[in-house]
This record gives structure tokens, sequence and C-alpha cells, in this order.
């Protein structure tokens, strides 16, 4: 699965929440195998910095602000992809946002349903406004993002995990109505990152003692967003043609082993535990809640109109 220069070339890439974390580490791996990427997210100017970036470095890229949660945002995205490019032959639903930490009937009504929004009907708008162009064209990857709970139940963080686990099976359904299409629809857990969204976790008041064990998970497991980009660019390029259903996950054995290694050496050193993560305690809902977000600019380094969260 090694990265290899000019593997997309010609490609037309869109990848939603792509403006920090796994999102742009994507985005970048396409760029650099020789795709041109249009990167989304809901906020003007994290959008036209993501795109500078890339431009900077050489890609050919366009940006659009996208309210993934609204279809016809969803919908406005692809066609700022075809606009900008002509064409459209890969997407990643990446966006999406995790919950807050603590018992579900605990949990403020708000924050569960935004991460509903966001990852369940964010990567529903997104699928079908990529494959409306595909489907026609009898061609195209669409590669949606799952972590962790796809697999099995995920008490304590239930909105995102049960939200992986939906997105599993809807990704795995539509691979099989797609099939005669000739489309490779797949999945991808990139395992735990070390990203913006993984250094802060809100946690229900009277569970940080619970959430604070993430640290050492985090320690243990945690990656650059690059070496899952990685595993996003090898779903998309020639070794999956003509095949669809893949579901691929992250070595957690291999990262597992290197954490291990890191940490024995620190314990050795004896230096102190490096705090990654930041808690900040949300009161119990058996009381309170909150939630909420488009526009633009276009062409071959470009941002346009349209909201989005990245991971």
């Amino acid at each position: 699965m090694t990265q290899q220069m000019g593997t997309l070339a010609g490609k037309v890439a869109v990848i939603t929440g792509s403006t920090q974390g796994l999102g742009l580490a994507i985005a970048r791996a396409f760029a650099e195998a020789g795709a041109a990427v249009v990167v989304s997210n809901h906020l003007p100017e994290d959008v036209s910095r993501a795109v500078d970036l890339l431009c900077r470095q050489g890609a050919q890229a366009a940006g659009h602000v996208c309210d993934v949660r609204v279809r016809a945002q969803a919908f406005a995205l692809a066609d700022a992809a075809l606009a900008a490019f002509g064409r459209l032959d890969i997407w990643v639903n990446n966006a999406g946002v995790t919950a807050t930490q603590g018992p579900t009937v605990a949990v403020a009504p708000d924050s569960f349903t935004r991460v509903v929004e966001t990852n369940i009907l964010g990567t529903y708008h997104g699928s079908l406004a990529a494959l409306r162009h595909m489907s026609p064209r009898r061609a195209g990857k669409l590669i949606n993002i799952v972590g962790q709970g796809e697999g099995k139940p995920n008490p304590y963080g239930n909105a995102y995990g049960a939200s992986k686990a939906w997105i599993r099976h809807f990704t795995m359904a539509l691979a099989e109505e797609e099939r005669a299409a000739g489309l490779g629809v797949f999945t991808l857990n990139p395992g735990l990152l070390d990203t913006e969204l993984t250094r802060q976790m809100h946690v229900v008041v009277g569970y940080e003692s619970r959430a604070r064990a993430f640290d050492t998970v985090a320690r243990l497991l945690a990656v650059p967003a690059e070496e899952s980009a990685r595993m996003a660019l090898w779903l998309a390029g020639p070794a999956t043609d003509g095949r669809t259903g893949i579901q691929l996950r992250a070595p957690v054995a291999g990262r597992l082993l290197r954490g291990l290694t890191r940490e024995l050496a620190r314990l050795a050193l004896r230096r102190p535990a490096p705090h990654r993560v930041r808690y900040v305690s949300l009161p119990s809902d058996r009381e309170q809640g909150t939630g909420d977000r488009g526009q633009g600019t276009e062409g071959a380094c470009t941002t346009s109109e349209g909201v989005e969260v990245g991971r």
C-alpha cells in the first residue's frame, strides 16, 4: 500500500471535512498522486486556508463551503467540482464529529442530534451527491469513513459508535446496489489518529476519570493522519479497480507494538507521560444541550459557495 506518484493522474476527488486532520491529509495524498482535489468545510476561512496550502504545494485544488447536513449543499459541492474540473471520479465522506462521552441518558439531546445529522445524514447526502454523477457514467469510487463502534457497541460514546455502525451497513448495502454499475464503494476505518479532533474531548461531568484513560490509549495507538491517508489513496487507486465492498481497517496490532515500544522507552528514560487530550466537562443532561451552521469562491485554486466538520 505504498504511495505512488501519478496513480491518480487525471482524476478529480472531493473530500468532505478536509481543511484539517485526516481530510486534509487525504487531500494532500491524492494531490501528490496527481489528482485535482476539491476540499470543503463549514468555515470559509478554513476552506481558503486549505486551498492556499494545497496550491502552494503544487496541487490543483478548489474549495467549496458546504454543510453536509443539508442535501442541497452536498449536491452543490458535487456541482462545484464539475464546474472547476469537469469531472468527478472519487468522493470521500470524511466529515464527522465526535460525541460527548458519558451515559446516553446524560448526553445533551442537541449533542446527540449533531452527531446523527453530521455523521449519518452527512454521509447519506454526500453519497447521493457522488452517485448521481458516478452511476450514469458507470465509473467512480466512493469511500466512507467509519471508526470506533462500527463493529461492536461503543458504551459511553453511543452516538458516535452507532453512527459509524450505520455508515458501515449503509455503505455495504450501497456497494451491492451499485455493483452492476461498476462502481467501487468502500469503507475505511483509519484507527485512532493524532488530530485536532482527538485532542479535545467533551465529557459528562462525573465521568472524567473514565474518559481520562483515553490519554493512555492515545499514547499507545494514535498515529499521524498521513498514515491513514495512504490507506485512502490505496482504495482510490488502480489496485481496487473492478472491486467493491472492501472494508479497509487500520493495522491496530502494528500500531500498538510501536506504541508499546515508545512507552517502554519513555519509562526507561523516566520521562513524564505527555497529556495529549484536553477534557471539557459538560453538565449532565438530565438538564441541557447545544448545537449548530454557508458560502464561498471558484477555479483551479479557489473556494466556492455553500457547512461541515472535519476529523
